[in-house]
């Protein structure tokens, strides 16, 4: 299957995963896999992130704020791109490495270890290793897992959810 290049990229419940990386020139590139096609989009996976929020009428900052105040302090918090479409996402290591690698956890059917890394397989059958410990990954795919169900009962249900201002974070309305 050949890869496409593009200038711009918005992500659609297609996408599976994103990596970061430099071309050959040094300008920051995104390899963008999709079900049934990849890309090689000329930006950052933060800019793609940021332009696809921007298509609903939100913005980065004011996603990673909510992630916080929905999550607390969790270290790498997911995103929610498109509420909409339930499409959330979620890095490997740090958002500011330009080399991190974003996943759609919708996608993800299994996880295993192998060789000290994680072993990903994806609904299409596609397999894809990372070097991360696999409890780890395992760990920011249920958080991004949680956060997707949670913002989606929060939107159709906003009363079922209050602030608990000991804990500076959401809890379950009937448990105040």
């Amino acid at each position: 299957m050949p890869m496409e290049n593009h200038n711009y990229y918005i992500l659609t419940q297609d996408f599976m995963y994103m990596s970061g990386y430099h071309d050959r020139n040094g300008r920051p590139c995104s390899l963008v896999k999709e079900l049934g096609r990849t890309l090689i989009v000329e930006k950052s996976p933060i800019e793609i992130l940021d332009e696809s929020i921007k298509c609903i009428g939100f913005n980065l900052k004011g996603a990673l704020s909510s992630s916080k105040w929905i999550l607390g302090d969790c270290h790498m918090r997911p995103l929610m791109v498109n509420p909409a479409h339930k499409l959330c996402v979620f890095p490997d290591k740090s958002p500011n490495s330009p080399n991190a690698t974003w996943f759609n956890p919708y996608h993800i059917m299994r996880t295993s270890s192998i060789n000290g890394g994680t072993k990903i397989e994806f609904r299409n059958g596609l397999l894809l290793k990372i070097p991360s410990r696999l409890t780890n990954f395992n760990h920011k795919l249920q958080t991004a897992e949680q956060f997707r169900n949670l913002t989606t009962e929060i939107a159709s249900n906003p009363m079922s959810f209050v602030l608990d201002p000991r804990k500076r974070r959401l809890q379950i309305g009937n448990r105040i």
